[in-house]
C-alpha cells in the first residue's frame, strides 16, 4: 500500500493550547475556571518538541462577547490575568509602555491590532511635556506599523527603529492569529512573554519580534480570528464521528427512538470507539485527528483549495474584541 508522507504537511497555527490539545499529559499546564472562562497557563522550556519560543503562555477560553454580560466576564478576569503575566516580568507603574497593533487596517480579520491601538490611551507627549498627569497613569504610546506589503518595510525593522528612538521599558503587541480548531476562532485570547513572529500561522512568516531582536521586553496579546479550509474539514469530520456515536447511544434506549429534535451532542462526553470509527467512515476513521487534519491539508492544498476562512460576523466580533483588549490595556497601565 503507498504511504503518505504527512511530515511536510503540518497544519499551521499560532495557538499553543492547539498544539498541546494533542499530548496534554506531557505538557501539564495549570487549568482553573471563572465565570464560565477556561483559563490556562504554561510555562514553555527551550528545548521543547513544539517548536515554540520559550517562555510563558496565558490561554482564555470563552463562549461569547457578542453579549454584554460575557464581554464583562471575560474583561474581568482578562484584565486579572494580564496583570500576573505584567508582574512576571517585572512591570511596575514607573516603566513606559509602548503598544503596537500589527497587522493590516483594510483587512477585516487582521485589522484587531490597528484597532486596539486606536483606542488605547496614549499619554507619552504629556509626560515628555512634563505636564502635570495624573498619577493614575503611566507613560503610553502607541502606534501601528502596517504590514509589508503596504509599506516595502521588514514590520520587525519598522517596530525597532521606532523602538530605538522612543525607548520604551516594555512593548506590548496585538495581533490577529490563526488556529487550527474553529472552536478557538474568535472565542481565545493568547498572552506570551516570549514574542511573536507575524504571519507564521498563514504561511506568511516574517521575522520574530521579541527580546532577543528588538532589546526590550515584549509582551504579545494575539486572538485567533481564522483558520483553514483544511482544519474545517477535519474538524466537521470529526463532530460528525461524535454525532454518529451519540445518535447510535440515543437509538439504543426505546424512549428515544420517538423523539426528533436537534441537540448539542457536544454538551454530554461522547466516546467514540475505534469499531464505530471504522464503522461510520472505514480506513479514515481510524486516523487520529492530527493525521486527519493533515490528509486533508495535503488533498486542498496543492489544488489551491485550502483558504484562510473567517466568520461572516467578523465585522461585529472584531470591534468588541477590540474593546475587550484596549479595556484591559487601559485599566491595567492606567488604573482606571
Amino acid at each position: 500500500m503507498h504511504e503518505i508522507d504527512l511530515e511536510k504537511y503540518e497544519i499551521r497555527t499560532d495557538m499553543l493550547v492547539d498544539l498541546t490539545d494533542e499530548d496534554e499529559k506531557q505538557y501539564k499546564q495549570n487549568v482553573s475556571y471563572k465565570d464560565d472562562v477556561k483559563i490556562s497557563w504554561l510555562n514553555l522550556e527551550k528545548e521543547n518538541k513544539l517548536n515554540k519560543p520559550a517562555g510563558n503562555y496565558l490561554t482564555l477560553e470563552f463562549s461569547d462577547v457578542t453579549d454584554t454580560d460575557n464581554l464583562n466576564k471575560v474583561k474581568n478576569v482578562f484584565k486579572e490575568e494580564f496583570l500576573k503575566m505584567l508582574n512576571l516580568i517585572g512591570y511596575n507603574k514607573s516603566m513606559k509602555t509602548c503598544v503596537i497593533g500589527l497587522g493590516n487596517k483594510n483587512s477585516t480579520p487582521d485589522s484587531l491590532g490597528p484597532k486596539v491601538t486606536d483606542k488605547v490611551i496614549v499619554t507619552k507627549h504629556l509626560f515628555d511635556m512634563h505636564q502635570s498627569v495624573d498619577e493614575r497613569f503611566s507613560s503610553v504610546s502607541a502606534f501601528y506599523p502596517g504590514v509589508t506589503g503596504q509599506t516595502g518595510i521588514e514590520t520587525s525593522d519598522f517596530i525597532k527603529a521606532i523602538i530605538d528612538n522612543i525607548k520604551p521599558d516594555l512593548v506590548i503587541l496585538i495581533d490577529a492569529l490563526s488556529s487550527s480548531s474553529i472552536s478557538r476562532v474568535n472565542k481565545s485570547i493568547q498572552v506570551t512573554d516570549s514574542g511573536i513572529t507575524p504571519g507564521s500561522g498563514v504561511g506568511n512568516k516574517r521575522k520574530e519580534i521579541s527580546k532577543k531582536t528588538i532589546g526590550v521586553p515584549v509582551v504579545a496579546i494575539g486572538i485567533p480570528t481564522v483558520t483553514s479550509a483544511s482544519v474545517i474539514v477535519a474538524d466537521t469530520i470529526n463532530y460528525m464521528m461524535k454525532n454518529f456515536a451519540y445518535n447510535k447511544k440515543l437509538s439504543d434506549k426505546k424512549i428515544n427512538k420517538f423523539i426528533n429534535r436537534p441537540v448539542n451532542y457536544l454538551n454530554g462526553k461522547v466516546n467514540v470507539s475505534i469499531n464505530d470509527k471504522k464503522t461510520f467512515l472505514g480506513l479514515v476513521g481510524t486516523l487520529s485527528f492530527d493525521e486527519l487534519s493533515k490528509l486533508v491539508y495535503e488533498v486542498l492544498t496543492p489544488i489551491g483549495y485550502n483558504l484562510m476562512v473567517t466568520p461572516k460576523e467578523v465585522d461585529f466580533v472584531i470591534e468588541k474584541l477590540s474593546d475587550l483588549i484596549s479595556f484591559v490595556i487601559n485599566n491595567t497601565l492606567h488604573n482606571i
